[in-house]
């Protein structure tokens, strides 16, 4: 069974930063897409950030500009850098490992990040 490592969540007030963490196994890490969601109470599960293995990133139009994902191939681990958190953040986060062929996805359990005054 595969398994992630996650951490970094927490409670933060408004204009705080936060950084996630999810380590992965290499057989997993060195080939499938990492990436990071959200679900927030009453909302369904939504993107936050996504990086290949090559490098290439995405993020959703809400986070750009204040929210970074990056990996670390040595450590197989992939980051989410959070500035400027809003309490609209206030979410589940989750960590995912997906590859396209054949088909398959891996969740981690989820973390709970909460802005607030």
């Amino acid at each position: 069974q595969v398994q992630f490592v996650e951490s970094g969540g927490g409670l933060v007030q408004p204009g705080g930063s936060l950084r996630l963490s999810c380590g992965a196994s290499r057989s997993i890490f060195s080939i499938y897409t990492m990436g990071w969601y959200r679900q927030a109470p009453g909302k369904q599960r939504e993107l936050v950030a996504t990086i290949t293995s090559g490098g290439s990133t995405n993020y959703a139009d809400s986070v750009k500009g204040r929210f970074t994902i990056s990996r670390d191939n040595a450590k197989n681990t992939v980051y989410l850098q959070m500035n400027s958190l809003k309490p609209e953040d206030t979410a589940v986060y989750y960590c995912s490992a997906e590859r396209a062929f054949p088909r398959n996805r891996f969740w981690g359990q989820g973390t709970q990040v909460s802005v607030s005054s």
